[in-house]
């Protein structure tokens, strides 16, 4: 939204954007790039940001028949589902986070649960790291869900589940993991304080619990500098305005 109001924004300085499509897609996917920047989403966006308008006008130039599109945005919607009522899109933990989370994992053996798996690359990496543990992971996508199944398969301490995480109660596991967004931390926290035990730990990557001060913050040295907020919701903790 931000980066089409921008657009937006040049083209009416220059009006000439209006009869360059190519030059205004470009413009778009670049507002659209700086602005996921500057809210630190994951690296991996921003050729995503920069390539896909232009390339959509690009294939317009195709003449490409109708079923084409159809199938894309089928493919789309298998992989990234209902984003618009979920307001969660598919971020994918990196392997300097993943390393991070191991260390927070208990030394003795325990359950842990990702609560929107997507591929499943971080659950293969814990699981492959400690054996002794038992995973499980939500994705709510189908086509990723699958995919997630297919890599785990041959891991026997890795469960991928699809569906919705709100309704599994959190009670079992030791350490609970969300790379969500900011728009479910608030429903997060309140289920997590409902359910979790006081010993376990509820880590975020990226976005904090409004108003709730974390146990701990652990920096990750990765590109983005990526953050994941430690908290125990089984215990009183301390709020702030």
């Amino acid at each position: 939204m931000l980066g089409a109001l921008l657009t937006g924004g040049l083209a009416l300085l220059f009006p000439i954007l209006l009869t360059q499509p190519l030059a205004l897609a470009a413009t778009q996917g670049s507002c659209a790039a700086v602005v996921s920047y500057l809210l630190r989403d994951p690296v991996w966006w921003l050729p995503i940001h920069l390539g896909f308008m232009p390339l959509a006008v690009l294939a317009l130039g195709l003449g490409l028949p109708s079923w084409v599109w159809l199938a894309g945005f089928i493919v789309l919607l298998l992989v990234f589902w209902r984003t618009d009522r979920s307001r969660v899109p598919l971020y994918l933990t990196n392997t300097a986070s993943s390393e991070a989370l191991l260390k927070l994992l208990p030394a003795a053996p325990c359950a842990a649960i990702d609560l929107g798996c997507g591929d499943g690359g971080l659950l293969r990496r814990l699981a492959l790291a400690r054996p002794d543990c038992r995973f499980v992971g939500f994705e709510h996508a189908p086509l990723t869900w699958a995919w997630a199944r297919l890599a785990c398969r041959g891991l026997p301490n890795v469960q991928i589940r699809f569906g919705d995480f709100w309704s599994h109660p959190l009670g079992d596991y030791a350490l609970v993991y969300a790379f969500l967004s900011p728009i479910p931390m608030q429903g997060l926290w309140a289920k997590a304080r409902a359910e979790m035990k006081a010993d376990a730990r509820l880590v975020s990557n990226s976005f904090a619990v409004p108003n709730i001060q974390p146990e701990s913050t652990v920096t990750v040295t990765d590109g983005r500098q990526t953050r994941l907020y430690c908290y125990r919701p089984g215990l009183g903790t301390r709020t702030y305005r």
